[in-house]
């Protein structure tokens, strides 16, 4: 089967007097429907991979293939219009506008795509905002959401363009235990049930147990199987 997202060699390399790697020679494949975690320590380039598998930051070498498109070369229009449509982003912090309804965040990326009537676009968004337990909440603005209901419109937001491939960075981050396991459980029902794949960068131990796959990260490198396991353990105590 053909990998949703693959690199090969991918690096990135900050220019100056002394250079800084973020991330050197990344090689990887993830399934359609496939749920990884990734963790490391602080510094260890796991936000800085994140960026690049998000085409938010180009590589100083190595490749990106995102359902199969090679994506070295294209220019910021293009990879603006593949990020609108093949990728959905879910941050630490909800980054929800504050002026809108939680159903006037999630329609943001949905009028930005332009394919959809409004009928169908409200349609559609209440119809995310159903999908994580939010139906009730739509005309709501993030004031006064708690912190796991914001998060929860950030993913239905993520959603809205029907994306191959969510990105997250420490979603979990500014949650308490009991959202974390809803925000959990909803990344298992995206992967698993509507086959979207989803790449989270967390420093939770029982979040990453979540996942299909777990990554680690020491230095910009990935590390073998069975270190990324030893390593996981060890953070896991």
């Amino acid at each position: 089967m053909t990998p949703i997202l693959r690199t090969e060699g991918l690096t990135r390399v900050l220019p100056g007097v002394i250079p800084v790697t973020l991330v050197e020679g990344i090689e990887l494949q993830i399934a359609r429907g496939e749920f990884v975690a990734v963790m490391g320590p602080s510094g260890s380039g796991k936000s800085s991979l994140l960026y690049l598998l998000g085409l938010l930051d180009v590589p100083t070498s190595g490749k990106i293939w995102l359902n199969g498109r090679d994506t070295a070369g294209a220019g910021e229009d293009a990879l603006a219009n593949i990020r609108l449509k093949e990728l959905g982003f879910v941050f630490q912090f909800h980054f929800l506008l504050a002026e809108f309804t939680a159903l006037e965040n999630v329609l943001l990326p949905i009028r930005r795509l332009g394919t959809l009537s409004e009928r169908a676009a409200r349609a559609k968004g209440l119809q995310l905002l159903e999908s994580v337990g939010l139906s009730d909440h739509a005309s709501k603005y993030p004031s006064q959401l708690s912190g796991g209901q914001r998060q929860r419109v950030a993913i239905a937001r993520a959603l809205a363009n029907d994306p191959s491939v969510i990105l997250a960075d420490e979603p979990t981050g500014a949650l308490d235990t009991r959202a974390s396991g809803s925000l959990r459980d909803n990344f298992q029902e995206l992967a698993h049930g509507k086959h979207c794949s989803i790449v989270a960068v967390t420093h939770d131990p029982s979040f990453a147990k979540a996942a299909d796959r777990i990554l680690f990260l020491v230095d910009g490198k990935l590390q073998p199987p069975d270190r990324a396991a030893e390593l996981f353990n060890m953070s896991a105590r």
